[in-house]
C-alpha cells in the first residue's frame, strides 16, 4: 500500500478533493486517517430521504471508506459545538473550516483493462471488491510471489451480476487460472503453500 497525505485548505470540499485525488493517481485506495474541522457538513443519514446539512465549527471525528477513479464511498462522523455526534454517507458540500489532513492508502496494483490483458496475457485473473480484506490479502500473495495477474474490481451491480453469472459465487475474491475458477482466498493460499504459484509466472 502506498500512503499519500492530502492537505486541504479552508473552503475545500472534502468529497470532491478525494475524487480528484483518485482520478489524478489513477488508483484505488482507502482513507486511513483524518484530522481537521468543517464549516459545513452534508451527509446522508440512514433511512432518511433528504440529506442532512450542519453548519458551524464542526470537528471531524472519523472519515473512512474507499476511493477510486470511478467514485468514492465514504462515511463521515463529526461533533458539533454541543459535543453531539452526527454521521452518515459523505456528500458534496462538506467544506473545510481551517484545514484538514487526510491520509490515503493506495493499492499497488493495476486496474483491469482488456488492453493490459491482451498485452501481458497473464494466466491469473482475480476479481476483487473494495474494502474486502480477503481481496487485499489475495493481492498481497500474488504480488509477493511476483505472479502476473489481471485485477478486475467489482464496484457496481452490473459488474457483480456479470461475474456471478460466470462463476456462480457471490463472495470475494474470485480467482481464475487460464479462465477457470479455482475459488477464493483459501484456494489461492493453498496453492501458495504447495509452491504451485511458481508455475504461473
Amino acid at each position: 500500500m502506498r500512503p499519500v497525505n492530502l492537505t486541504l485548505p479552508s473552503g475545500s470540499d472534502i468529497r470532491l478533493s478525494l475524487e480528484k485525488l483518485a482520478f489524478e493517481e489513477k488508483a484505488e485506495g482507502y482513507v486511513l486517517g483524518v484530522v481537521g474541522n468543517l464549516s459545513s457538513a452534508v451527509f446522508q443519514c440512514p433511512g432518511r430521504a433528504e440529506k442532512t446539512r450542519l453548519e458551524g465549527n464542526l470537528e471531524i471525528i472519523t472519515l473512512n471508506g474507499t476511493i477510486s477513479p470511478n467514485g468514492v464511498h465514504l462515511h463521515l462522523s463529526l461533533s458539533d459545538g454541543d459535543c453531539q455526534v452526527w454521521g452518515g454517507h459523505l456528500e458534496e458540500g462538506t467544506l473545510v473550516l481551517k484545514g484538514a489532513d487526510i491520509l490515503v492508502g493506495f493499492l499497488e496494483h493495476e486496474p483491469f483493462s482488456a488492453a493490459s490483458k491482451e498485452m501481458n496475457n497473464p494466466r491469473v485473473e482475480i476479481a476483487v471488491m473494495n474494502s474486502c480484506p480477503w481481496s487485499t490479502r489475495a493481492l498481497r500473495i500474488l504480488k509477493a510471489k511476483n505472479v502476473p495477474h489481471i485485477v478486475s474490481t467489482i464496484d457496481n451491480d452490473d459488474a457483480f451480476r456479470s461475474l456471478q453469472k460466470r462463476s456462480g459465487l457471490s463472495t470475494f475474491p474470485q480467482v481464475f487460472i487460464d479462465g477457470d475458477l479455482i475459488g477464493g482466498y483459501e484456494a489461492l493460499a493453498e496453492l501458495n503453500s504447495l509452491g504451485k504459484l511458481e508455475d504461473l509466472k
